[in-house]
């Protein structure tokens, strides 16, 4: 009995070992005709793991770069791609650099910092007023998700003018949405006021 401790170790998994089997034997073929035939017996069988991707370009090509991995490189034959670099595919990602936009009210989100600037930003109007207003619901109904249970409208109207440094002020007759419509209702307690009523 053959143990998979005992096998090659598998270049790409996802392919399964019949797969590497068949391009282990390609590289063996010394007539290219006969090697290009394979291989190009391969690359179908393995789109046909993919039926629905097989004629898509993109997938062609990345099957043929997959081909070439899992021969270690070592296969020769007509591809109708560019065979694809070492060096690029041992190459690590850059580090990308973590944000250091310190967030003031982190249950607000770095989002709504940027909606309360374009807001500052735009000129005296009706449409300031509209934003502002819906800049002032967006922050309520973020601290309801955050808190579950109550805020004060005050509380919100306080936060906003320190998040635009009182550029922002919410006219005195606007209406902020009730904190009922965002807190999320306990589906038991109406089950058993639904059965009650019935």
């Amino acid at each position: 009995m053959e143990y998979n401790t005992a096998r090659n170790q598998l270049i790409l998994p996802e392919y399964g070992r019949h797969v590497q089997k068949m391009v282990e034997y390609a590289t063996t073929l010394n007539d290219k005709k006969e090697r290009t035939k394979c291989v190009n017996a391969i690359i179908d069988f393995m789109g046909q793991m993919n039926p629905h991707l097989r004629d898509i370009k993109e997938f062609t090509h990345k099957l043929w770069d997959h081909l070439y991995i899992m021969s270690k490189f070592k296969i020769d034959a007509e591809s109708p791609y560019p065979i694809p670099e070492i060096e690029k595919l041992q190459e690590k990602p850059k580090k990308m650099p973590y944000p250091n936009n310190k967030i003031k009210f982190p249950f607000y989100g770095a989002a709504l910092e940027n909606m309360i600037r374009f807001t500052v930003a735009m000129d005296e109007g009706r449409q300031k007023e509209i934003m502002t207003g819906m800049v002032a619901n967006h922050m309520k109904k973020s601290y309801l998700l955050f808190n579950k249970h109550s805020v004060n409208n005050d509380t919100i109207k306080l936060h906003l003018d320190q998040l635009s440094n009182n550029k922002l002020k919410i006219p005195a007759d606007f209406e902020f949405i009730r904190s009922e419509s965002v807190v999320t209702r306990n589906p038991k307690v109406y089950k058993k006021k639904f059965k009650k009523r019935r």
